[in-house]
């Protein structure tokens, strides 16, 4: 830590050696672009800890040095596990930062418990539970253990929706006092701007922007999409994301070959930058029963004024206000959906139209990624006073 009169300051700052750790450079690049920015211009050093992937060198070009942490996400080896927090505490050992920011939750785990013992401050973002958190037996008392150990001298705990939080304060497992609700990851106001539809009739554009997991609800879509076909032919259905083969829970490529060949869905494969495919569609589907912290793309959908069809589920349900910036159904359930999709279709231009202008006014209120980044920044002016 040290101190340095920036240009155009008035007053000295402190400069800090800030890591960043998370499962995947992707999910550090995509989701804190804003906060690596701000704090780079602030002359904070940055580092981040990641699996190296095709992000790497972005977050280089943004400033970061990169160190690759080789880690398998859904393994549950002793074996393999401890020799992840071993690297975990011997590469904070040898970096020796001023403070930590972790996120998912291999990291948040292994980088609190490396944190307590070498004295760094710590703080994680608890972006969703998963399913380990709340499978029934051994593996869920070990979760939640190791959990209250990672998370016992943390400075503070970003949560992404109030479900969460209550749950981990709720048994015990981190002070009320150091819980700290945060509107998700945020979204970039001024990256992602409405657009007027272009819809016309019944040929609506209903499209699912996700990594290709059954627990996303990418099957359910499927299964609705078919069953939509018959009342409106003219209505498209697309699917836009990665296929994650690491996954327990990943849809083979196969299955989505055999989707498209039925002429179910339209798969427009994966991208960088998503607002091409929001501006041509007319309502964004994520029918997920994963335990997300608050989904980032129904966050990007609001600032793109497009309403959502979403679970009614933590995280998911906290993104939209339901019938008013778009619409919930029950989990795992193709016909709730199927019924959904269709009241969203009888809706009148003018409605859906109005819709979207409400998710868009709701996201300018509440989800401005500036209020992630502000959060962030004022734990580091307070540890540094």
């Amino acid at each position: 830590m040290r101190t340095q009169a920036l240009p155009w300051l008035r007053q000295k700052v402190v400069i800090m050696r800030v890591v960043l750790t998370g499962n995947t450079c992707f999910k550090i690049a995509n989701f804190r672009e804003g906060l690596i920015r701000a704090l780079r211009d602030n002359g904070h050093e940055l580092v981040v800890l990641a699996p190296g992937d095709e992000y790497q060198a972005m977050l280089e070009e943004w400033g970061c040095r990169v160190r690759d942490l080789p880690m398998d996400r859904n393994g549950i080896s002793p074996i393999s596990e401890l020799g992840l927090l071993r690297n975990v505490f011997s590469f904070l050992r040898s970096e020796r930062p001023d403070f930590v920011f972790s996120y998912t939750i291999k990291n948040n785990i292994y980088a609190g418990l490396a944190c307590r013992w070498l004295g760094i401050p710590f703080v994680p973002n608890v972006t969703g539970l998963g399913p380990a958190f709340n499978d029934k037996g051994l593996i869920n008392r070990i979760v939640r253990l190791l959990y209250k150990q990672s998370f016992a001298k943390a400075h503070t705990v970003f949560f992404q929706n109030s479900s969460d939080l209550a749950t981990f304060v709720n048994a015990g497992l981190v002070r009320k006092s150091r819980a700290r609700l945060l509107p998700g990851s945020g979204v970039n106001l001024q990256r992602f701007v409405p657009s007027p539809s272009s819809a016309t009739g019944d040929s609506l554009t209903f499209l699912l922007v996700a990594r290709l997991l059954w627990d996303k609800g990418v099957g359910i879509y499927a299964e609705a999409a078919s069953r939509m076909h018959e009342a409106y032919p003219e209505a498209r259905f697309q699917l836009l994301g990665p296929i994650d083969r690491e996954s327990r829970s990943a849809v083979p490529i196969e299955q989505v070959e055999e989707w498209v060949r039925e002429g179910t869905i339209e798969y427009l494969g994966q991208t960088n930058d998503v607002r091409s495919a929001f501006q041509s569609a007319d309502c964004i589907v994520l029918p997920s029963w994963y335990r997300e912290g608050m989904p980032r793309v129904l966050l990007e959908a609001a600032a793109s004024g497009r309403p959502a069809i979403t679970t009614d589920m933590p995280g998911c349900r906290n993104a939209i206000a339901h019938e008013r910036t778009g619409l919930l159904c029950a989990p795992k359930d193709a016909e709730a959906l199927t019924e959904t999709m269709k009241k969203f279709a009888a809706m009148t231009g003018d409605e859906r139209a109005s819709m979207g202008k409400a998710a868009r006014a709701r996201a300018e209120e509440l989800f401005d990624e500036q209020i992630v980044i502000d959060a962030y920044a004022s734990v580091l002016s307070s540890f540094a006073q």
